[in-house]
């Protein structure tokens, strides 16, 4: 995977869409993974007591997806300086997320570009926010 150049990147340009198929094995081990043992991310009966229709994801599970989303466009060498996001609808079982984003800011003194993004499932936006990277 290459890695970006600051000087190869437009403002408003967009970054390849990545969808990613919501499966319960994502989101109880995306859970577990980050040590969030919280009943309604990997049991399907304890979430339903809370009103929910199956396991849900936790925020760290979509960070994640957020990072791998902005890491596929800009490679391995950049260097990631912030992460805001901000959780909507909720992502469950047989659902599909479909990241999408564009170059909102450059910061030329400091080889900064600002990334605002979206992931979308069938109920509306799952995520939205910005990451800002240091591209070489």
């Amino acid at each position: 995977m290459k890695t970006r150049r600051f000087d190869e990147v437009s403002l408003g340009e967009s970054l390849p869409e990545l969808n990613i198929p919501i499966t319960v094995a994502l989101i109880s081990g995306g859970a577990i993974a980050t040590r969030d043992y919280f009943p309604g991310h990997h049991d399907k009966d304890a979430a339903q007591e809370l009103g929910s229709p199956h396991v849900f994801m936790n925020i760290l599970t979509t960070s994640g997806l957020v990072e791998r989303f902005v890491e596929q466009w800009c490679g391995p060498g950049a260097r990631f300086q912030d992460l805001k996001i901000r959780l909507g609808a909720p992502n469950y079982p047989g659902d599909n997320m479909k990241f999408q984003g564009e170059i909102s800011a450059r910061d030329e003194a400091t080889r900064t570009v600002e990334v605002s993004l979206k992931g979308k499932n069938s109920m509306g936006n799952h995520v939205t926010g910005t990451v800002a990277v240091v591209l070489p």
